[in-house]
């Protein structure tokens, strides 16, 4: 394995959405022929975000609440 090192690179993010025939479409401020490293990450927060919007009564608690205000 052979070691490189191409000094800082620049990191970009863009939130997009893959279209119904699968593909991904951004535009980057890079030359054409350009080459560039994608990392494409899935956000699967939805069901966690649903979760924790569901209910809050685990806030109140009033054994957590007298743990906490005496710490």
């Amino acid at each position: 394995m052979i070691a490189t090192n191409f000094g800082p690179q620049a990191s970009l993010k863009f939130e997009a959405e893959i279209g119904s025939d699968g593909r991904l479409e951004i535009q980057v401020p890079s030359a054409a022929g350009e080459r560039v490293v994608v990392f494409v990450i899935a956000e699967t927060f939805s069901d966690l975000t649903a979760a924790a919007e569901s209910s809050l009564d685990s806030w109140d608690n009033p054994l957590d609440a007298e743990d906490w205000n005496n710490a």
